[in-house]
């Protein structure tokens, strides 16, 4: 009789969780949030993290972008605006780079404040695989993914998504 009342309980605990742990795919992703001090990007849904992704960033990855060719990544707020597929990268999804006050700043300092930054794929290349590129920063100044992530990412976060970069 204990193991019928065991099972009962174990089947009801079983179910109850069933119900509330709905899959990823079933979630809404309406935040994208970058932090680039852990190197991870977040899908959020109402400020609750859904899933998390190791990422590399530019190669000199402190401090913000400022101008074209400084190989930094930006740090605001921006929209993915548009995406592509890219031979070189695979999957791209374009950040909405420069906004207003990155634009300010450039025209301060006189200088181009640079654009096309994107969260793509790492390149498929036959001298270096893709773990090497997983473990450094080596972009011009976008966001980069292992491609398994970068597809997955792909097909939760919509056109017209906010992405939050920070520090």
């Amino acid at each position: 009789m204990r193991w019928l009342l065991a099972l009962l309980c174990f089947s009801l605990l079983g179910v109850g969780h069933a119900s509330t742990s709905a899959p990823l795919a079933d979630k809404r992703v309406d935040k994208v949030l970058v932090v680039k001090s852990e190197r991870k990007l977040h899908l959020m849904e109402r400020g609750e993290i859904l899933k998390s992704y190791r990422i590399s960033l530019g190669k000199q990855p402190k401090g913000t972008k400022v101008r074209e060719g400084d190989s930094r990544t930006p740090e605001g707020f921006y929209w993915i605006d548009w995406r592509k597929t890219s031979d070189k990268y695979n999957l791209s999804m374009h950040i909405s780079y420069p906004n207003a006050r990155d634009l300010d700043n450039a025209r301060k300092q006189g200088v181009s404040p640079g654009s096309m930054i994107m969260i793509h794929g790492t390149p498929l290349d036959d001298e270096y695989p893709e773990w090497y590129f997983h473990t450094l920063d080596w972009t011009e100044g976008c966001v980069a993914m292992k491609n398994t992530d970068m597809r997955e990412v792909w097909n939760l976060v919509k056109d017209g998504t906010l992405i939050e970069i920070r520090p």
